[in-house]
Protein backbone atom coordinates (compact mmCIF):
# COMPACT_ATOMS: atom_id res chain seq x y z
CA UNK A 1 0.00 0.00 0.00
CA UNK A 2 1.31 3.46 -0.89
CA UNK A 3 2.39 5.81 1.89
CA UNK A 4 -0.46 8.21 1.05
CA UNK A 5 -3.00 5.42 1.44
CA UNK A 6 -1.45 4.34 4.75
CA UNK A 7 -1.57 7.93 5.98
CA UNK A 8 -5.22 8.25 4.99
CA UNK A 9 -6.02 4.99 6.82
CA UNK A 10 -4.40 6.25 10.01
CA UNK A 11 -6.12 9.62 9.66
CA UNK A 12 -9.55 7.97 9.24
CA UNK A 13 -9.04 5.87 12.35
CA UNK A 14 -7.82 8.79 14.48
CA UNK A 15 -10.64 11.03 13.30
CA UNK A 16 -13.05 8.85 15.28
CA UNK A 17 -11.26 10.12 18.40
CA UNK A 18 -11.10 13.76 17.22
CA UNK A 19 -7.35 13.41 16.70
CA UNK A 20 -5.69 14.79 13.56
CA UNK A 21 -2.39 14.04 11.89
CA UNK A 22 -0.29 17.23 11.97
CA UNK A 23 -3.27 19.10 13.41
CA UNK A 24 -3.30 22.24 15.62
CA UNK A 25 -4.65 20.84 18.90
CA UNK A 26 -2.31 19.69 21.68
CA UNK A 27 -3.68 16.13 21.46
CA UNK A 28 -3.00 15.91 17.70
CA UNK A 29 0.04 13.94 16.58
CA UNK A 30 2.86 15.43 14.53
CA UNK A 31 4.40 12.84 12.21
CA UNK A 32 8.06 13.32 11.23
CA UNK A 33 8.77 9.97 9.55
CA UNK A 34 6.40 8.46 7.00
CA UNK A 35 7.37 4.95 8.07
CA UNK A 36 5.20 5.62 11.14
CA UNK A 37 1.96 4.84 9.27
CA UNK A 38 2.89 1.31 8.21
CA UNK A 39 4.43 0.54 11.56
CA UNK A 40 1.46 1.56 13.69
CA UNK A 41 -1.02 -0.17 11.37
CA UNK A 42 0.95 -3.43 11.42
CA UNK A 43 2.23 -3.46 15.01
CA UNK A 44 -0.47 -1.66 16.99
CA UNK A 45 0.43 -0.31 20.45
CA UNK A 46 3.97 -1.69 20.32
CA UNK A 47 4.67 0.09 17.04
CA UNK A 48 3.06 3.27 18.36
CA UNK A 49 5.28 3.35 21.45
CA UNK A 50 8.49 2.28 19.73
CA UNK A 51 8.09 4.81 16.92
CA UNK A 52 7.61 7.53 19.54
CA UNK A 53 10.82 6.45 21.28
CA UNK A 54 12.61 6.70 17.96
CA UNK A 55 11.32 10.21 17.29
CA UNK A 56 9.07 9.35 14.34
CA UNK A 57 6.17 11.33 15.83
CA UNK A 58 5.37 13.60 18.71
CA UNK A 59 2.45 15.09 20.57
CA UNK A 60 2.23 18.10 22.89
CA UNK A 61 -0.09 16.24 25.29
CA UNK A 62 0.32 12.47 25.02
CA UNK A 63 -2.02 11.98 27.98
CA UNK A 64 -4.82 13.85 26.15
CA UNK A 65 -4.11 11.90 22.94
CA UNK A 66 -4.32 8.52 24.72
CA UNK A 67 -7.45 9.61 26.60
CA UNK A 68 -9.25 10.32 23.33
CA UNK A 69 -8.01 7.18 21.62
CA UNK A 70 -9.16 4.98 24.51
CA UNK A 71 -12.54 6.64 24.94
CA UNK A 72 -13.16 6.04 21.22
CA UNK A 73 -12.14 2.35 21.58
CA UNK A 74 -9.55 2.70 18.82
CA UNK A 75 -7.23 0.15 20.39
CA UNK A 76 -9.76 -2.54 19.52
CA UNK A 77 -8.84 -1.91 15.88
CA UNK A 78 -5.12 -2.29 16.44
CA UNK A 79 -3.34 -5.19 14.80
CA UNK A 80 -0.73 -7.31 16.52
CA UNK A 81 2.67 -8.01 15.03
CA UNK A 82 4.12 -11.52 15.05
CA UNK A 83 6.42 -10.73 17.99
CA UNK A 84 3.43 -9.65 20.09
CA UNK A 85 1.43 -12.74 19.13
CA UNK A 86 4.42 -14.94 20.04
CA UNK A 87 4.75 -13.31 23.47
CA UNK A 88 1.04 -13.78 24.12
CA UNK A 89 1.30 -17.48 23.23
CA UNK A 90 4.35 -17.92 25.46
CA UNK A 91 2.48 -16.30 28.35
CA UNK A 92 -0.26 -18.90 27.96
CA UNK A 93 2.20 -21.80 27.92
CA UNK A 94 4.82 -20.75 30.49
CA UNK A 95 4.64 -19.29 33.99
CA UNK A 96 6.37 -15.96 33.31
CA UNK A 97 6.29 -15.02 37.03
CA UNK A 98 7.85 -18.18 38.49
CA UNK A 99 10.33 -17.55 41.30
CA UNK A 100 13.51 -17.08 39.28
CA UNK A 101 11.76 -15.12 36.56
CA UNK A 102 9.98 -12.87 39.09
CA UNK A 103 13.35 -11.64 40.36
CA UNK A 104 14.64 -10.92 36.86
CA UNK A 105 11.38 -9.16 35.96
CA UNK A 106 11.69 -6.87 38.98
CA UNK A 107 15.34 -6.08 38.32
CA UNK A 108 14.53 -4.79 34.82
CA UNK A 109 12.28 -2.07 36.27
CA UNK A 110 13.12 -1.43 39.91
CA UNK A 111 16.90 -1.89 39.73
CA UNK A 112 17.55 0.72 37.04
CA UNK A 113 18.67 3.30 39.61
CA UNK A 114 17.24 4.64 42.86
CA UNK A 115 18.06 8.23 41.90
CA UNK A 116 15.43 8.15 39.14
CA UNK A 117 12.73 7.21 41.63
CA UNK A 118 13.98 9.59 44.32
CA UNK A 119 13.59 12.49 41.90
CA UNK A 120 10.28 11.29 40.45
CA UNK A 121 8.29 10.16 43.48
CA UNK A 122 7.12 11.88 46.68
CA UNK A 123 9.35 12.34 49.72
CA UNK A 124 8.35 8.90 51.10
CA UNK A 125 8.99 7.20 47.73
CA UNK A 126 5.56 5.63 47.33
CA UNK A 127 5.34 4.06 43.86
CA UNK A 128 1.57 3.52 43.70
CA UNK A 129 -1.59 5.59 43.38
CA UNK A 130 -2.07 8.47 45.82
CA UNK A 131 -5.35 9.23 47.60
CA UNK A 132 -6.21 12.78 46.56
CA UNK A 133 -9.18 13.25 48.84
CA UNK A 134 -8.45 16.59 50.62
CA UNK A 135 -4.94 16.70 49.12
CA UNK A 136 -3.40 19.16 46.70
CA UNK A 137 0.19 17.88 46.69
CA UNK A 138 1.71 14.51 45.84
CA UNK A 139 3.29 14.25 49.30
CA UNK A 140 -0.08 14.72 51.01
CA UNK A 141 -1.90 12.36 48.63
CA UNK A 142 0.59 9.58 49.39
CA UNK A 143 0.43 10.16 53.16
CA UNK A 144 -3.37 10.05 52.85
CA UNK A 145 -3.11 6.70 51.08
CA UNK A 146 -0.76 5.17 53.65
CA UNK A 147 -2.96 6.39 56.50
CA UNK A 148 -6.08 5.08 54.73
CA UNK A 149 -4.51 1.62 54.56
CA UNK A 150 -3.61 1.65 58.25
CA UNK A 151 -7.14 2.70 59.17
CA UNK A 152 -8.72 0.10 56.91
CA UNK A 153 -6.91 -2.74 58.68
CA UNK A 154 -7.52 -1.10 62.08
CA UNK A 155 -3.80 -1.13 62.79
CA UNK A 156 -2.93 -1.01 66.50
CA UNK A 157 0.37 -0.35 68.32
CA UNK A 158 2.55 -3.44 68.62
CA UNK A 159 0.77 -5.37 65.87
CA UNK A 160 2.95 -7.17 63.35
CA UNK A 161 2.31 -6.55 59.65
CA UNK A 162 3.64 -8.24 56.52
CA UNK A 163 4.13 -5.99 53.49
CA UNK A 164 4.27 -8.16 50.35
CA UNK A 165 6.30 -6.26 47.76
CA UNK A 166 7.45 -3.51 50.11
CA UNK A 167 9.31 -1.34 47.61
CA UNK A 168 11.53 1.16 49.43
CA UNK A 169 9.69 0.56 52.70
CA UNK A 170 7.35 3.56 52.50
CA UNK A 171 4.40 1.79 54.13
CA UNK A 172 6.61 0.04 56.68
CA UNK A 173 8.19 3.32 57.75
CA UNK A 174 4.83 5.12 57.97
CA UNK A 175 3.12 2.31 59.90
CA UNK A 176 6.00 2.09 62.37
CA UNK A 177 6.26 5.86 62.91
CA UNK A 178 2.59 6.79 63.02
CA UNK A 179 0.92 3.63 64.35
CA UNK A 180 3.65 1.93 66.40
CA UNK A 181 3.49 -1.24 64.30
CA UNK A 182 6.21 -3.80 63.66
CA UNK A 183 6.59 -4.46 59.94
CA UNK A 184 8.28 -7.13 57.86
CA UNK A 185 8.61 -6.18 54.19
CA UNK A 186 9.71 -8.49 51.37
CA UNK A 187 11.03 -7.50 47.95
CA UNK A 188 13.04 -9.16 45.19
CA UNK A 189 14.75 -5.87 44.22
CA UNK A 190 18.25 -5.38 45.64
CA UNK A 191 18.24 -1.65 44.84
CA UNK A 192 14.96 -1.11 46.68
CA UNK A 193 16.13 -3.18 49.64
CA UNK A 194 19.37 -1.26 50.13
CA UNK A 195 17.74 2.17 50.12
CA UNK A 196 14.68 0.97 52.05
CA UNK A 197 16.80 -0.43 54.87
CA UNK A 198 18.60 2.90 55.12
CA UNK A 199 15.31 4.84 55.19
CA UNK A 200 13.84 2.60 57.91
CA UNK A 201 16.92 2.49 60.13
CA UNK A 202 16.12 2.71 63.83
CA UNK A 203 12.50 1.59 63.43
CA UNK A 204 10.87 -1.80 64.22
CA UNK A 205 11.04 -2.63 60.52
CA UNK A 206 12.70 -5.62 58.87
CA UNK A 207 13.05 -5.48 55.09
CA UNK A 208 14.14 -8.68 53.38
CA UNK A 209 15.29 -9.82 49.94
CA UNK A 210 12.76 -12.64 49.78
CA UNK A 211 10.09 -14.03 47.46
CA UNK A 212 6.67 -13.73 49.08
CA UNK A 213 6.13 -17.48 48.57
CA UNK A 214 8.97 -18.22 51.00
CA UNK A 215 7.54 -16.31 53.98
CA UNK A 216 6.65 -18.75 56.78
CA UNK A 217 5.60 -16.60 59.80
CA UNK A 218 2.11 -15.45 60.76
CA UNK A 219 1.09 -11.81 61.11
CA UNK A 220 -1.72 -9.73 62.59
CA UNK A 221 -2.33 -8.12 59.20
CA UNK A 222 -0.98 -8.20 55.64
CA UNK A 223 -0.80 -5.46 53.04
CA UNK A 224 0.19 -5.71 49.39
CA UNK A 225 0.42 -2.36 47.62
CA UNK A 226 0.94 -2.47 43.86
CA UNK A 227 2.45 -5.95 43.93
CA UNK A 228 -0.19 -8.33 42.54
CA UNK A 229 0.27 -6.79 39.08
CA UNK A 230 3.59 -8.67 39.02
CA UNK A 231 2.21 -11.99 40.25
CA UNK A 232 0.72 -13.33 37.00
CA UNK A 233 -2.61 -15.06 36.51
CA UNK A 234 -1.06 -18.51 36.90
CA UNK A 235 0.03 -17.57 40.43
CA UNK A 236 -3.02 -15.70 41.77
CA UNK A 237 -4.25 -18.79 43.63
CA UNK A 238 -0.91 -19.52 45.31
CA UNK A 239 -0.58 -15.80 46.11
CA UNK A 240 -3.91 -15.85 47.97
CA UNK A 241 -3.08 -19.13 49.69
CA UNK A 242 0.29 -17.78 50.81
CA UNK A 243 -1.35 -14.66 52.25
CA UNK A 244 -3.94 -16.78 54.07
CA UNK A 245 -1.22 -19.04 55.49
CA UNK A 246 0.65 -16.02 56.84
CA UNK A 247 -2.42 -14.24 58.26
CA UNK A 248 -3.87 -14.84 61.70
CA UNK A 249 -7.48 -16.00 61.69
CA UNK A 250 -8.81 -12.63 62.90
CA UNK A 251 -6.46 -10.51 60.77
CA UNK A 252 -7.16 -8.43 57.68
CA UNK A 253 -5.44 -8.48 54.30
CA UNK A 254 -5.47 -5.23 52.32
CA UNK A 255 -4.84 -5.74 48.62
CA UNK A 256 -4.11 -2.56 46.63
CA UNK A 257 -3.89 -3.14 42.87
CA UNK A 258 -4.42 -1.67 39.44
CA UNK A 259 -7.41 -3.42 37.91
CA UNK A 260 -8.66 -4.15 34.41
CA UNK A 261 -12.36 -4.34 33.46
CA UNK A 262 -11.94 -7.70 31.72
CA UNK A 263 -9.64 -10.69 32.10
CA UNK A 264 -6.42 -10.96 30.12
CA UNK A 265 -3.55 -13.42 30.12
CA UNK A 266 -0.91 -11.10 28.62
CA UNK A 267 0.05 -7.48 29.09
CA UNK A 268 0.04 -4.51 26.72
CA UNK A 269 2.92 -5.20 24.29
CA UNK A 270 4.72 -1.88 24.84
CA UNK A 271 4.47 -2.01 28.63
CA UNK A 272 5.52 -5.65 28.66
CA UNK A 273 8.55 -5.03 26.44
CA UNK A 274 9.90 -1.80 27.90
CA UNK A 275 8.42 -0.97 31.30
CA UNK A 276 7.10 -3.89 33.38
CA UNK A 277 8.31 -7.20 31.91
CA UNK A 278 5.76 -10.00 32.26
CA UNK A 279 3.37 -7.87 34.31
CA UNK A 280 -0.38 -8.43 34.14
CA UNK A 281 -3.19 -6.24 35.42
CA UNK A 282 -5.81 -8.50 37.04
CA UNK A 283 -9.56 -8.43 36.64
CA UNK A 284 -11.98 -8.84 39.52
CA UNK A 285 -13.03 -12.16 38.03
CA UNK A 286 -9.47 -13.46 38.17
CA UNK A 287 -8.89 -12.23 41.72
CA UNK A 288 -12.20 -13.46 43.08
CA UNK A 289 -11.73 -16.89 41.52
CA UNK A 290 -8.28 -17.11 43.14
CA UNK A 291 -9.65 -16.32 46.60
CA UNK A 292 -12.59 -18.75 46.59
CA UNK A 293 -12.64 -20.75 49.86
CA UNK A 294 -9.66 -18.63 51.00
CA UNK A 295 -10.89 -15.07 51.66
CA UNK A 296 -14.10 -13.13 52.18
CA UNK A 297 -14.26 -9.70 50.50
CA UNK A 298 -15.17 -7.25 53.26
CA UNK A 299 -14.75 -4.06 51.22
CA UNK A 300 -13.98 -2.98 47.65
CA UNK A 301 -12.93 0.62 47.02
CA UNK A 302 -12.28 1.95 43.50
CA UNK A 303 -10.39 5.23 43.26
CA UNK A 304 -8.92 4.76 39.79
CA UNK A 305 -9.39 8.43 38.78
CA UNK A 306 -6.78 9.36 41.42
CA UNK A 307 -4.06 7.64 39.40
CA UNK A 308 -4.34 10.36 36.74
CA UNK A 309 -3.06 13.20 39.00
CA UNK A 310 -0.54 10.81 40.57
CA UNK A 311 1.02 9.96 37.21
CA UNK A 312 0.95 13.57 36.06
CA UNK A 313 2.79 14.60 39.25
CA UNK A 314 5.39 11.87 38.65
CA UNK A 315 5.86 13.10 35.09
CA UNK A 316 6.35 16.70 36.19
CA UNK A 317 8.97 15.61 38.72
CA UNK A 318 10.73 13.43 36.15
CA UNK A 319 10.65 16.13 33.47
CA UNK A 320 11.79 18.93 35.77
CA UNK A 321 14.68 16.83 37.10
CA UNK A 322 15.82 15.41 33.75
CA UNK A 323 19.01 17.50 33.83
CA UNK A 324 20.10 15.51 36.90
CA UNK A 325 19.37 12.21 35.14
CA UNK A 326 20.48 12.62 31.54
CA UNK A 327 24.07 11.77 32.40
CA UNK A 328 22.83 8.28 33.33
CA UNK A 329 20.02 7.77 30.81
CA UNK A 330 19.89 8.68 27.13
CA UNK A 331 17.28 10.58 25.10
CA UNK A 332 15.59 7.35 24.02
CA UNK A 333 15.01 6.50 27.69
CA UNK A 334 13.58 9.97 28.27
CA UNK A 335 11.08 9.50 25.45
CA UNK A 336 10.23 5.97 26.64
CA UNK A 337 9.63 7.12 30.23
CA UNK A 338 7.67 10.18 29.09
CA UNK A 339 5.45 7.99 26.93
CA UNK A 340 4.97 5.49 29.76
CA UNK A 341 3.93 8.06 32.38
CA UNK A 342 1.72 10.23 30.16
CA UNK A 343 0.01 7.37 28.31
CA UNK A 344 -0.70 5.72 31.66
CA UNK A 345 -2.27 8.95 32.93
CA UNK A 346 -4.45 9.09 29.83
CA UNK A 347 -5.49 5.47 30.34
CA UNK A 348 -6.69 6.08 33.90
CA UNK A 349 -8.37 9.33 32.85
CA UNK A 350 -10.29 7.35 30.22
CA UNK A 351 -11.24 4.80 32.93
CA UNK A 352 -9.59 2.04 30.90
CA UNK A 353 -7.70 1.05 34.07
CA UNK A 354 -8.96 1.08 37.64
CA UNK A 355 -7.37 1.17 41.09
CA UNK A 356 -8.87 -1.16 43.67
CA UNK A 357 -8.33 -1.58 47.39
CA UNK A 358 -9.84 -4.80 48.70
CA UNK A 359 -10.11 -5.57 52.40
CA UNK A 360 -10.14 -9.35 52.89
CA UNK A 361 -10.72 -11.57 55.91
CA UNK A 362 -10.29 -15.32 56.28
CA UNK A 363 -13.67 -16.18 57.76
CA UNK A 364 -15.74 -13.02 57.51
CA UNK A 365 -16.03 -10.47 60.32
CA UNK A 366 -18.89 -11.26 62.67
CA UNK A 367 -21.30 -8.36 62.54
CA UNK A 368 -19.69 -6.96 59.38
CA UNK A 369 -16.89 -4.60 58.39
CA UNK A 370 -17.28 -0.83 58.65
CA UNK A 371 -15.98 0.65 55.40
CA UNK A 372 -13.32 3.37 55.81
CA UNK A 373 -12.92 6.19 53.28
Amino acid sequence: MATEDLQQSVARILAKADVKVNGPDPWDIQVYDKRFYKRVLSQGTLGLGESYMEGWWDCAQIDAFVFRVLRADLYKQAKLGWKTVLKMLLAKVFNMQAKGKATRNAQRHYDIGNKLYQLMLDKRMVYSCGYWNDADTLDQAQENKLDLICRKINLQPGQRVLDIGCGWGSFAKFAAERYGAEVVGVTVSREQLALGQEMCKGLPVELRLQDYRDVQETFDHIVSIGMVEHVGYRNYRSYMQTAARCLKDDGLFLLHTIGHPFSKTSADPFTNTYIFPNCLIPSLKQLSAAMEHVFVIEDLHNFGPYYDPTLMAWFRNFDQNWDQLKGTYDERFYRMWRYYLLSSAGSFRARNNQLWQLVLSKKGIVGGYQAIR
